[in-house]
């Protein structure tokens, strides 16, 4: 009797736990209807594409998975203590003469998490941070500042 209750009860809600999951796709969904963060900065495209896989390293990425063509990355941030980590997509797309304009989508990989690894506001604070650095003339750290 309990064994059949106890597989009753992950046949209902497991798979409800699965349906809740973000994918890389749905952030690519997301950039398509307009969504996410975007700000210009003053540095060239170039430049703006290396501070975000600098930025993305320091906030934790696994893999980056870079499509420089298309003008957009693709990571993943890993669990933590509050969260089961997040899907995350930047944009670097050209803002004008020398700028960037940088669009960020970050997605809690389960949705029933209250919280995401980065959030989209942090990833901008960060990239003004490198930014300032670069400009001031010295090289980004590997570690975060």
């Amino acid at each position: 009797m309990i064994p059949r209750l106890v597989a009753t009860v992950f046949g209902i809600f497991l798979p409800v736990v699965f349906l809740g999951c973000a994918t890389m796709s749905d952030v690519i969904a997301d950039k398509e209807a307009g969504e996410g963060t975007t700000v210009v900065y003053s540095v060239a495209t170039d430049k703006g594409w290396q501070i975000a896989t600098k930025v993305l390293r320091w906030e934790g990425a696994e893999t980056i998975e870079e499509h420089k063509d298309e003008q957009y990355m693709l990571t993943t941030i890993g669990a933590d203590l509050i969260s089961a980590g997040s899907v995350v997509g930047v944009w670097v797309e050209p803002g004008g003469k020398g700028k960037s304009k940088v669009t960020v989508i970050t997605k809690r990989k389960m949705a029933t998490n209250i919280a995401t690894g980065l959030t989209e506001t942090t990833f901008h604070d960060r990239f003004q941070q490198a930014v300032d650095i670069v400009k001031s003339g010295k090289a980004l750290p590997r570690e975060a500042p």
